[in-house]
């Protein structure tokens, strides 16, 4: 009897490591995604912020002759 249970204990023990481990990886691919829609989302915006009213200034600068 006490070798089944601890042939089961020992399972369970291998299924929770590999269950860990999926979690791990799954936890680093959450983090990366969340890297990379900073990276391809919220900078432009940022950059754009800093950037547009000198485009701004620009672009009306060029018209204000003929307004």
């Amino acid at each position: 009897m006490d070798e089944k249970l601890y042939k089961k204990i020992e399972d369970m023990d291998t299924k929770i490591n590999q269950i860990h481990q999926t979690i791990a990886t799954t936890k680093k691919m959450f983090v990366w995604s969340l890297v990379i829609t900073l990276l391809l989302f919220v900078i432009p915006i940022i950059i754009l912020i800093f950037i547009l009213p000198s485009m701004m200034n620009t672009i009306m600068g060029s018209y204000s002759g003929l307004l």
